[in-house]
């Protein structure tokens, strides 16, 4: 049996995952894409404009609202950029591609084919029917089907990111099939949230970010380890921590803030969580 001829999700867990995003209508990912058309599903970097807040009360949520997209597809240009050369002929895989924003900010930049796949029939027929709007569904598409067993040919893949989607899996059941899926000398990509193995395990305000989004968020030395063990070198270690503060800041003052920005305020502002982005050869 091929990995195209069973389940999307192999475990309940997985199964659990994809019934929390088919179901998710969150405003705070789908009110900021509405702004340009690009839908993302991970946060902010940068410094905000403090003015936002001094806006006119009938336009301040929309100003506020704005600014937050903009951070967070400053976010995507940042893990773009360390993809290393792309040519118009490569071919990238967003691995746990949300609604699909980044997948159409690569396909933008570098003007080749891209694959885009997640566990929610939601999240990837909504992506389509966006590209389809856009008229670039014929290089950009978006797929049903587990990041841990893809169904994609061996070596295809130039580049490959998980962008905030690598807490929901086994970090050595993933590279494994990005080291199967990359060309040799390929670049894989991460920016993800990690908590802080010096201090030891999960502190409190980690723990409520797993709660609220049924997620397992590894160790930071987990992530080094298994790159490591799936042949694997690491070309930039970037902490983007400090960069994403403010961005959970201004959220914390949004009509779409959700309960989770004081865990993720906590957990920073506290060493215990870090923001990281990874940067990786496949050699």
């Amino acid at each position: 049996m091929t990995a195209l001829d069973q389940p999307v999700t192999r475990t309940a867990y997985q199964q659990s995952v994809a019934d929390y995003w088919n179901a998710e209508k969150d405003p705070v990912n789908l009110r900021l894409g509405d702004v340009d058309g690009l839908y993302h599903h991970h946060y902010g970097l940068g410094d905000y404009d403090p003015a936002v807040l001094d806006a006119p009360e009938d336009r301040r949520d929309q100003a506020i609202i704005d600014e937050m997209h903009r951070l967070e597809t400053a976010q995507a240009d940042v893990l773009l950029d360390h993809l290393g050369p792309i040519g118009p002929a490569d071919r990238l895989l967003d691995a746990g591609c949300g609604r699909g924003g980044t997948s159409v900010m690569a396909h933008q930049r570098f003007g080749c084919q891209v694959d885009g796949i997640s566990i929610s029939e939601q999240q990837v027929g909504f992506a389509n029917e966006h590209v389809r709007q856009r008229g670039i569904d014929g290089s950009v598409r978006y797929h049903l089907r587990n990041m841990l067993d893809t169904g994609f040919e061996s070596g295809v893949f130039q580049g490959i990111w998980n962008n905030e989607s690598t807490m929901y899996v086994d970090l050595h059941d993933l590279f494994a099939e990005h080291a199967r899926q990359l060309k040799p000398g390929g670049r894989y990509v991460t920016i993800t949230g990690c908590y802080n193995d010096v201090t030891g395990g999960r502190s409190r305000a980690v723990s409520q970010i797993d709660q609220h989004y049924i997620c397992n968020i590894h160790a930071r030395g987990d992530y080094f380890k298994a790159l490591s063990d799936n042949g694997f070198v690491p070309i930039n270690v970037v902490d983007l921590t400090a960069a994403t503060i403010p961005y959970w800041e201004l959220r914390e003052r949004s009509s779409v803030a959700t309960g989770v920005e004081k865990p993720f305020l906590t957990a920073y502002r506290e060493g215990s969580f870090h923001y990281l982005l990874i940067a990786a050869d496949r050699v």
